[in-house]
């Protein structure tokens, strides 16, 4: 795989049982450029490790005023020094290609969880852990990848030194051979407590970004309650735990690097006195000397990819287990089967509500919460994965899929799924990009950008874009909106995503609270401009506001996790008190004040229908 042939026609299905099994698989689908990563390497290193018998030959044909010997070891150390040149250039080419590929696997699966789950995957996994994720953490699993094949390298290359010197010299060459794997395992001792500093690292640098993410989100709420310097002061904190963490973490790679620093140096300083102590006793000649330091000398660089491997490790583990977290989530683990655009009644048989094919359906919870669970349902998300208990993991992998007409939406292939029904969530969010851009999706064709526009009233959101136009026809579609829309208000930019949802034209559409930041008049004209743009079309709105109620052709009330009545907005007024206490706010003193009898409603429920 090369560079220029990015992005995967197909990322594949990584083995996420464990962050250790995930780096394997990863390297086990670069096979050919870890090869050839080892391939160069050991062109590298071997060619590294020939220059002390050259310059051994060299320092041997002077002492012996041996010209040809001399010319020989030049043309040597020539052709050695050209082969080096190659090696470590194609060592850097391929080493980096293995990288920047696995770090392009591993953001091409978390697009395509990312994509897969929707709103639904900031529910299971903290934002902030996303982001980690796919930023920091896929830059050391990417090094971890592109460092194998050169330890690889060094470590053979040690073993074929190390062998050659037993060879050409055993009275040093041994030496050299028994206190090799002393230096290279010298720092094994120290790994596990420099990687629980790495992990509590990474841990309070993933809640930092996390904290950092909520904050930015919130900063125009922050602002207006004056909390700017409250959570100023929560991120330094933050802050300054990642930077002790980081401190401590940093020490103990320290130690370790003085530790590979030390010993090699000793052993230097051992093999230097031992030698000349054999030379000087005429045992050996002052050119194999030369040669056996030179080799130990030359043999340290090698043996720092010891040190490197250790640290690539120690900081990719938690990186790919965090990974792994977030890849694990699986919208169904039931098999996709090819099949059209299926269509009908939209049931879910956890809760009994069926919203009937063609009517406005409007849904109402006591609970916010549980309201977003049950829309995530509706549009196919199985709730399987949820890094949660294992007794729940297992009842929600039992739950019933919600069915669209006859056809389970968790056996159909997500696109499918996508195409038949759409889920607006309760906070959605606006791509930066101009108004064109943001309106560009795809789409079924029956309903232009300008119906929907009109139909969730963002005429007031065109006259502000148009002002800011770069256009002098004030052309507000070629206005560029910033990320997340932030220069918009609330309930702009709830507007601007519903036209989105509209224009998309699915077989059925759920809205979370698709109303909740625009004031009373607005809502008004936004449930009747939705509720005629789709008629005709399946329509659920989970809401609690009479308004919107009001326009619905069918209104149910879920009830601690189950549909307890169905009918008209006014009907369930005066028969159900449940419903009324949820529409009407009232608070528990007044539910026990009318004493849920019908006639104590009247006045309430004349107020609510003049509000409507």
């Amino acid at each position: 795989m090369q560079i220029r042939d990015l992005p995967y026609s197909d990322p594949g299905d990584p083995d996420v049982r464990s962050g250790p099994r995930f780096l394997y698989w990863l390297g086990r689908h670069q096979l050919g450029g870890q090869l050839k990563s080892l391939g160069w390497g050991l062109l590298h290193q071997l060619s590294i490790a020939g220059l002390p018998v050259t310059v051994g030959v060299a320092v041997q044909a002077v002492i012996e005023r041996s010209g040809a010997r001399l010319a020989l070891a030049g043309g040597l150390i020539v052709a050695l020094g050209v082969l080096i040149a190659v090696g470590d250039t194609m060592l850097h080419r391929t080493a980096v290609t293995n990288w920047i590929t696995a770090a392009a696997r591993v953001q091409q699966l978390l697009a395509r969880t990312t994509a897969e789950l929707g709103a639904a995957l900031t529910r299971r996994v903290a934002a902030g852990e996303v982001v980690a994720v796919s930023t920091g953490d896929v830059e050391k699993i990417g090094w971890f990848v592109e460092a194998l094949s050169r330890f690889l390298a060094a470590a053979i290359a040690l073993v074929v030194v190390c062998v050659g010197l037993v060879i050409y010299l055993p009275t040093l060459g041994v030496v050299v051979a028994v206190a090799m794997p002393v230096l290279a395992l010298a720092v094994l001792p120290l790994l596990p407590r420099a990687t629980r500093r790495a992990d509590e690292q990474r841990e309070k640098a993933g809640k930092a970004t996390e904290l950092a993410s909520d904050t930015v989100a919130g900063l125009r709420v922050l602002r207006g309650i004056g909390g700017e310097e409250l959570f100023l002061g929560r991120y330094r904190r933050a802050s300054q735990e990642v930077r002790k963490a980081a401190v401590r973490s940093a020490r103990m790679w320290a130690l370790i690097s003085a530790v590979q620093v030390l010993l090699p140096g000793i052993l230097l300083i051992s093999l230097v006195w031992y030698g000349a102590t054999l030379a000087r006793e005429g045992r050996i000649d002052v050119g194999q000397l030369v040669t056996v330091y030179s080799a130990a000398t030359l043999m340290l660089f090698p043996l720092r990819h010891f040190e490197e491997i250790a640290m690539a490790y120690s900081f990719s583990r938690p990186s790919a287990q965090r990974a792994v977290r977030v890849l694990s989530l699986r919208r169904s683990d039931r098999t996709a089967t090819e099949a059209g655009v299926p269509s009908g009644d939209l049931y879910d048989p956890a809760t009994g509500l069926m919203a009937p094919r063609g009517q406005f359906t409007a849904v109402v919870c006591g609970d916010p919460d549980e309201a977003g669970r049950l829309a995530e349902r509706l549009g196919g998300h199985a709730q399987t994965g949820d890094q949660d208990t294992e007794e729940k993991k297992g009842e929600e992998k039992k739950a019933p899929s919600v069915l669209l007409g006859a056809v389970a939406l968790d056996e159909l292939p997500l696109d499918t799924a996508r195409t038949a029904v759409l889920v607006q969530d309760k906070d959605p969010v606006l791509l930066s990009g101009t108004l064109q851009e943001l309106l560009d999706v795809p789409s079924s064709g029956l309903v232009t950008a300008e119906e929907a526009l009109e139909a969730a009233q963002c005429g007031d959101v065109l006259a502000a874009l148009a002002q800011a136009s770069p256009d002098d026809d004030g052309d507000p579609m070629r206005t560029r909106i910033t990320e997340r829309g932030r220069s918009l208000s609330g309930g702009q930019r709830q507007r601007l995503a519903l036209a989105r949802s509209l224009i998309t034209d699915p077989e059925a559409l759920v809205l979370d609270e698709p109303t909740s930041a625009v004031d009373s008049h607005t809502e008004a004209r936004v449930a009747a401009g939705v509720a005629g743009l789709r008629r005709g079309r399946t329509t659920v709105a989970f809401a609690s506001s009479p308004l919107l109620l009001d326009v619905a052709d069918r209104v149910v009330l879920v009830h601690e996790g189950s549909v307890v009545a169905a009918g008209t907005h006014r009907d369930l007024l005066r028969s159900e008190p449940r419903y009324r206490a949820v529409v009407t706010r009232e608070t528990d003193d007044e539910a026990a004040a009318r004493n849920v009898t019908v006639p104590a409603l009247t006045t309430s429920t004349q107020e609510i229908e003049e509000r409507a």
